[in-house]
């Protein structure tokens, strides 16, 4: 495997889907082609903000072969293999490996609660099995699995292909034990935050960038906060960073928030259907309103 160090803002693309629940391969063209025309580092498909749960492993097989052939090397392209199965994330893996994808991002396996030492065997046959660069994903809130720094580091000790995590929890000082303790083992380690207010601190801490939900739709910003970052402008950062910090509030415009990020494609003039993969639904009438009139008062419609 060559030696690979992912940064910057790589959005966790949503998917566009026809009324049918079909995939709208053209609108999902123009979502690419937003992302990187907005400065992106690189784009995760297959993550939670793609409905990976609401799709077949042969529908993920799928759209994973699409969005690397039509990225087709513009920039790197990580693929969600996650499931609750190590069997499958292998053969996911595997796949994305065959197709020419970048990387994989490997959640933590989620309903039953795993110990250490399993989580352990999870991610090095995984990552073991393929030779990939992989990112692991933690989200407590949903999987119900904490992955604490000193699990991480074993791991990247053992796997040398484990090359980054992107953190999905609200707490800086997880975020600050991770960049400490695992960058010591391998310096090129990346740490991404996922809250998308989490950007600025985690760069200041030594982090390696986001992989947030508001970069779908406002990916400038996000890329605006990290670019002027690490070339020095840190007041530019900080003044866009105030903007990002506000963008936070669509989280809270509707359960789960994925109708949310598509209607703000929308709204910033992505031709795109904004269809949900059921049991989620489209964004409900009071959330765009809401969407629209954060977007409005932070000039970005």
């Amino acid at each position: 495997m060559k030696k690979v160090k992912f940064k910057g803002i790589i959005p966790p693309m949503v998917t566009i889907f026809n009324e049918d629940g079909s995939f709208d391969w053209e609108g999902n063209k123009a979502v690419i082609d937003y992302l990187i025309n907005g400065g992106v580092h690189g784009i995760f498909v297959m993550g939670s903000s793609s409905e990976f749960n609401h799709l077949t492993s042969a529908e993920r097989k799928e759209f994973a072969e699409f969005a690397v052939d039509y990225v087709n090397g513009r920039v790197p392209v990580l693929v969600g293999t996650g499931h609750t199965n190590t069997q499958t994330v292998v053969d996911l893996s595997r796949h994305a490996q065959s197709i020419g994808a970048d990387g994989v991002v490997v959640v933590t396996p989620y309903y039953w609660k795993l110990s250490e030492e399993n989580l352990f065997n999870h991610f090095t046959t995984v990552a073991g099995a393929i030779d990939l660069p992989v990112v692991l994903y933690h989200y407590p809130n949903l999987t119900g699995q904490q992955f604490d720094a000193p699990l991480v580091a074993r791991i990247v000790k053992e796997m040398p292909n484990v090359v980054g995590i992107k953190d999905t929890i609200d707490s800086i000082s997880h975020i600050r034990e991770l960049i400490i303790t695992v960058k010591e083992i391998n310096p090129d380690f990346s740490v991404f935050s996922a809250y998308d207010d989490h950007l600025f601190n985690t760069l200041v801490m030594g982090g390696d960038g986001a992989i947030s939900g508001s970069s779908n739709f406002a990916p400038e910003i996000n890329v605006g906060v990290y670019q002027n970052f690490v070339e020095g402008n840190y007041q530019k950062a900080i003044d866009i960073n105030n903007i990002l910090m506000r963008l936070t509030r669509i989280y809270g415009f509707d359960t789960p928030a994925i109708g949310v990020m598509k209607e703000g494609l929308r709204l910033r003039g992505v031709p795109i259907k904004t269809h949900v993969r059921p049991p989620a639904a489209a964004a409900s009438p009071k959330a765009v309103a809401a969407l629209e009139s954060l977007l409005k008062s932070l000039q970005l419609i």
